[in-house]
């Protein structure tokens, strides 16, 4: 299973679902919180090419978006296949 990578904050209830689904689904993540951390942001915004919201989800080297991207994909079948890939 490929390392899934979540820019977070605490505030934030799309997050929160972000983290569920990926919980739900038996999914390892680490998490990086750019509120206690906001020397991230930076990062977090270079790597999601020029994303500034949480959560910004990161599957390997793929940038999956936020959370309806996330949900999007599960609807759709396709984030197994991506984890697992």
């Amino acid at each position: 299973m490929k390392p899934v990578e979540i820019y977070t904050s605490p505030l934030c209830g799309f997050c929160h679902a972000a983290k569920r689904l990926l919980t739900q689904k038996g999914v390892t993540f680490s998490e990086v919180d750019v509120l206690a951390n906001p020397s991230r942001k930076p990062e977090m915004i270079q790597r999601a090419n020029g994303g500034r919201t949480v959560p910004q989800i990161f599957v390997g080297d793929i940038h999956v978006g936020g959370c309806d991207d996330l949900y999007a994909l599960e609807r759709a079948g396709k984030l197994d296949a991506l984890l697992a890939a």
